[in-house]
């Protein structure tokens, strides 16, 4: 009775999800683990398989270097601290490393996770990021609060374990994602999407291989001819058996030359590799590998595709559905992640019109604007970009 009465006087609970009780009851301040192996995934994919390193290289290195422009509302900023950051994030490294490294990181992980670091013995009032460091995504861990949300990241090298605790003013860590439906705290990456594509890919190059190694044989099948019709003996056809699973299965030994006794003959019987087609199912994968990572396949040199009628058209299509999306979107979050060191109502855009891909595009929006005879000066600026002149109401 008494402990009816002490729950009845307690003040309500106030959550700050509704479903905070739920997430508070399975993982409240416990650390998760990425849901898959990333070392593997890596090593399968990045070290191993040129289209996939191709792709990723060819999308952090462009991401890389985009140039980014500040803006404080509609203003743009030629001078301030965060650019001067952002061209040399640390001592180590220059802005296009560093957002290279964000950018692979992202693709190969579907995560990533830049340090902010600031001088020590400074006010947290006054405190102000002076260098970001992008740390791998394997070794850093998500630690949920009572509600849910992460309140902590553990990062651990070495038997070595740091806790970055993200209550203070300028957080921490900035935690970048691709969308993942299926897990609240860690993204998916294109490389996982493309798991099965790459072991196609790498099947496909090993089994080549090793049918090269192997003198390109073709597998076909033992005919029997013993002495008036006879047959093996069982003894004789389990071991016949055993040697052929053990020597001549699987892609390591593809092609191998067997060695024939006892009146056994061999018949080719296997379709050739230009009949199986083996070529066209690896390009097949690469296409699919192309795919995931929105690079046209034009640009990793992958034969067979005629979705772009040339070389440039792919590249301006790369620009602008992969590239710029991309970098919008490093740029935004680290704007927002950096607005209690730097200021409130900064925004981070890559400079479109510095890209030489998109040439055609500026040239192409430049001719239609300059023949609107309905829009002003000002108006034609703005369309393209620039701001308002003084005099600029008027009609050209």
């Amino acid at each position: 009775m008494l402990d009816r009465l002490k729950n009845l006087l307690l003040a309500p609970e106030a959550k700050a999800s509704r479903i905070a009780r739920l997430i508070a009851f399975d993982a409240g301040a416990r650390a998760r683990w990425t849901p898959r192996d990333y070392a593997a995934l890596t090593r399968e994919g990045f070290a191993r398989n040129a289209i996939v390193y191709r792709a990723v290289r060819l999308v952090a290195e462009s991401v890389g270097a985009l140039a980014f422009v500040l803006y404080e509302g509609e203003r743009e900023l030629t001078r301030h601290p965060l650019i001067d950051l952002l061209a040399r994030p640390n001592p180590r490294q220059d802005g296009a490393s560093f957002l290279e490294s964000v950018a692979a990181y992202l693709l190969l992980s579907g995560n990533a996770y830049v340090e902010a670091v600031s001088l020590p013995g400074e006010e947290q009032a006054e405190a102000r990021v002076r260098e970001l460091y992008a740390l791998r995504p394997d070794r850093m861990k998500v630690v949920a609060g009572p509600n849910g949300w992460p309140q902590a990241y553990d990062y651990t090298v070495n038997g070595a374990r740091v806790r970055f605790d993200q209550d203070a003013r300028q957080p921490p860590i900035l935690h970048l994602t691709l969308f993942n439906p299926l897990d609240d705290h860690y993204g998916m990456s294109p490389l996982e999407a493309a798991s099965a594509a790459v072991d196609t890919h790498n099947a496909a190059a090993r089994w080549n291989k090793a049918l090269l190694d192997n003198a390109a044989c073709p597998s076909g099948a033992l005919v029997y001819a013993g002495p008036d019709g006879g047959m093996l003996s069982e003894p004789q056809f389990e071991r016949l058996k055993r040697e052929l699973d053990r020597q001549y299965q699987g892609a390591a030994n593809a092609g191998r030359p067997l060695i024939l006794e006892g009146g056994l003959d061999w018949k080719a019987m296997s379709l050739s590799p230009k009949d199986m087609d083996f070529m066209e199912a690896k390009h097949a994968a690469a296409r699919e590998i192309a795919l995931a990572f929105g690079v046209p396949p034009m640009l990793l040199a992958i034969p067979g595709d005629n979705t772009y009628s040339n070389y440039q058209e792919a590249s301006r299509v790369f620009v602008r559905q992969t590239v710029l999306p991309l970098g919008q979107r490093i740029g935004a979050a680290l704007a927002q992640w950096l607005s209690p060191s730097f200021g409130a109502g900064l925004t981070l855009a890559p400079d479109a019109d510095r890209i030489a891909a998109l040439a055609a595009d500026r040239a192409a929006l430049w001719e239609r604007v300059t023949r609107a005879p309905f829009l002003t000066v000002n108006e034609k600026r703005a369309a393209v970009g620039y701001g308002a002149v003084e005099g600029g109401d008027a009609f050209a």
